[in-house]
């Protein structure tokens, strides 16, 4: 069957499913209006759900015959106070209030805070953020088992509000026992990428990368000032890298985002990995059917800075609208990358030292595709690293990933520019490669007869890292047949 799911953009579509989104004809709507990438969030769903949610979506890969990635996203540990004896209290600019151990029900002097690990790592003077950051509080001193503190932005507190510390690298783990449980389960149910949240440190990926055992590709969400301290280490670690620009805005001021933004879009892109810009982009899309023009900017930048995806949460989660918000992360997509700013943009941005064969090929490949009449690259692929490398270049024609392994064609789904394609049989001889590079681009349009494409390989084959063949090729089969080499 001839898939008419051809993306007519570059950047990927991440769409989180959740209540709103979680029937097999939702689901497929979804990926059917550009989705790529689907999300589950492990902070909601029973473990029940989340394998209703994944067998639909492998269901709908069958029936599409287009290969699509699932992220799992772990919870990480969570912080928060206690109860209160009444509904809610509030506190006033200026007041004294206590942070204890005290398992009693708290009221408008204090209120427990059961996270021993929090009070061993304050010091006086740190903030600690209460419900988003609503709520601040300076601590002013400190003990194993309590913190005396002076609200300087007071509001109301209820129960079991989060708390974010953001001066402080707290000496927790990134995987609670809830993560351990979820990690192993979403492992086994067989997921392509798994996102840690809390992380802090390059410690925090190895040590889920041992559990992993290799079932899943790493995403490490940056949500904390520590990580944005430890970021080169972290990416180094890393199979790829979330912007969770929500927990950013809370322990950072809201003016440093962007920057970070920019920067660890930028550093990941030269690393030759995934880069997803999420959380907020069309926030008022969970109950309006149309975005506000701010939203629509803040999608656009992240496109224009080169992102490999772009992500819907509660929009497509819980909101009113899930199949318009993707409808229009797609709609601006197409409408920003048609744009020759775009071009100037990305062309400019690129600074990649090339010290490898591969890297030397993929620089070549991309060249000579801008400057000539290629219709595309196609690459072969047996772990994604070619894939990954020519779309690091961001090259102004499409990525055509052709590789055996489904797993890989999976997890490239969320690589920016690249159309994957899962092959079987003998591709043991080159020329039989480049036959099936050239179906595959006529196939989906991104190439006709009269076209010639650019494909890239490794000889011998099914060798990983062994990229070292650039070929033109005709996309007309009988010339491939007359003229190239076997």
């Amino acid at each position: 069957m001839t898939s008419p799911l051809r993306r007519h953009r570059m950047i990927k579509i991440v769409a989180t499913l959740g209540p709103s989104s979680s029937s097999y004809e939702m689901i497929r709507a979804l990926f059917e209006a550009g989705a790529d990438v689907f999300r589950l969030n492990m902070s909601h769903g029973t473990h029940d759900e989340i394998a209703a949610r994944h067998a639909i979506i492998r269901q709908i890969e069958v029936d599409l015959g287009r290969p699509i990635a699932i992220l799992a996203d772990l919870q990480g540990p969570k912080l928060r106070v206690g109860t209160f004896a009444e509904p809610s209290v509030e506190l006033e600019e200026g007041q004294s209030f206590r942070l204890d151990l005290d398992e009693a029900d708290g009221d408008a002097t204090r209120v427990n805070l059961p996270h021993p690990e929090i009070f061993k790592a304050l010091e006086p003077g740190e903030d600690l953020l209460v419900n988003d950051g609503k709520i601040r509080l300076r601590v002013n001193t400190c003990g194993p088992d309590f913190a005396d503190c002076t609200v300087t932005v007071g509001g109301t507190i209820s129960n079991r509000k989060g708390v974010n510390v953001p001066g402080v690298v707290l000496p927790l783990a990134a995987l609670s026992d809830k993560d351990r449980a979820d990690l192993e389960f979403v492992c086994r149910l067989g997921v392509d990428w798994l996102a840690l949240s809390f992380v802090q440190r390059a410690s925090d990926v190895t040590e889920a990368r041992e559990l992993i055992q290799g079932r899943a590709a790493i995403i490490s969400k940056i949500e904390k000032p520590a990580a944005v301290k430890a970021f080169e280490e972290i990416l180094a670690v890393s199979d790829g890298i979330m912007v969770a620009r929500g927990d950013l805005g809370v322990e950072l001021p809201v003016q440093n985002v962007p920057p970070i933004q920019k920067r660890l879009v930028r550093r990941t892109r030269a690393a030759a990995k995934p880069v997803i810009v999420a959380t907020q982009m069309l926030e008022s899309m969970i109950e309006s059917p149309m975005p506000t023009r701010a939203e629509v900017s803040d999608v656009a930048t992240a496109i224009y800075e080169g992102a490999d995806a772009i992500m819907l949460s509660a929009e497509s989660a819980a909101g009113q609208y899930p199949i318009e918000a993707v409808t229009t992360m797609n709609n601006v997509a197409i409408e920003v990358e048609s744009d020759p700013t775009y071009i100037e943009i990305i062309d400019s941005s690129r600074k990649v030292n090339h010290y490898t064969i591969a890297d030397g090929m993929v620089a070549a490949a991309r060249e000579l595709a801008e400057k000539t009449d290629i219709a595309a690259i196609c690459c072969f692929t047996e772990s994604g690293t070619t894939a990954n490398l020519v779309a690091r270049e961001r090259p102004h024609v499409p990525i055509i990933a052709i590789t055996p392994i489904q797993p890989v064609a999976r997890r490239l789904a969320l690589v920016w520019g690249v159309h994957c394609e899962t092959i079987t049989g003998d591709v043991e001889r080159f020329k039989k490669a480049v036959i099936n590079a050239v179906r595959v681009a006529r196939k989906y349009g991104f190439a006709t007869e009269k076209d010639q494409i650019l494909v890239t390989a490794g000889i011998p084959f099914n060798q990983p890292g062994t990229t070292n063949i650039l070929r033109v090729a005709p996309c007309a089969e009988h010339l491939i047949m007359t003229g190239e080499p076997e």
